[in-house]
């Protein structure tokens, strides 16, 4: 019996320990709101920007060609005033000829090469109210203004309010500006067609 009881005690004192260290049972909360409302997002042309055919001896060689803006009108509807933004996933990421947040990949050739890049704008927002543009790096936690010439980036979430707050609105049309740079002809393999694969969803988040 004398043996056995440093070991007994031991196995005590090792149990007394742990427990002041870790709980025995934690909690999981699952948690969300269902809106009695919903909202559509939707773009003009179909939502295509198209170029159309670009000849490739237009194309600088050792430098970025831009293809100049195109506009197409971006319009959220709600079945009632609802609070909202919109997220952006770039669709062919890492495509992009560079690593800027805030451009969007344009797909690669047949021999893998990264055919280019292109930035989205989000411009002169028209609703009931008096509106600006929003932009949230942190889903929504702070907002800011975009500047004059201030592209997003593929983290943020767009709204659209006053006073660096999103308004709860039924309807929005604004002006979604593309603009779209070639990477360098020297850097590509051109001796066939090569399309233009650009792709991004806009997804709408309830606030």
């Amino acid at each position: 019996m004398t043996n056995h009881l440093p070991l007994l005690t031991a196995a005590v004192l090792l149990i007394g320990t742990t427990s002041a260290f870790a709980a025995s049972s934690t909690d999981l909360s699952v948690v969300g709101t269902i809106m009695p409302s919903a909202c559509a997002p939707s773009l003009s042309n179909g939502g295509v920007v198209d170029y159309g055919k670009i000849s490739a001896k237009d194309l600088n060689q050792s430098s970025n060609t831009p293809l100049g803006e195109k506009t197409l009108q971006l319009t959220v509807t709600c079945d009632a005033i609802t609070p909202f933004a919109l997220s952006l996933t770039d669709n062919r990421l890492n495509t992009a000829t560079d690593t800027d947040p805030e451009t969007f990949g344009l797909g690669l050739t047949d021999s893998s090469e990264k055919l280019g890049r292109y930035e989205m704008f989000f411009r002169n927002p028209v609703a009931d109210t008096s509106l600006r543009a929003l932009y949230s790096a942190n889903q929504g936690g702070t907002w800011n203004f975009f500047g004059a010439n201030e592209s997003a980036q593929k983290t943020d979430w767009i709204a659209f309010g006053e006073n660096r707050a999103p308004l709860p609105l039924q309807t929005v049309t604004v002006d979604l500006a593309i603009s779209t740079e070639i990477a360098p002809s020297g850097s590509l393999t051109l001796t066939s067609e090569v399309k233009m694969d650009g792709s991004a969803t806009l997804q709408m988040e309830y606030l």
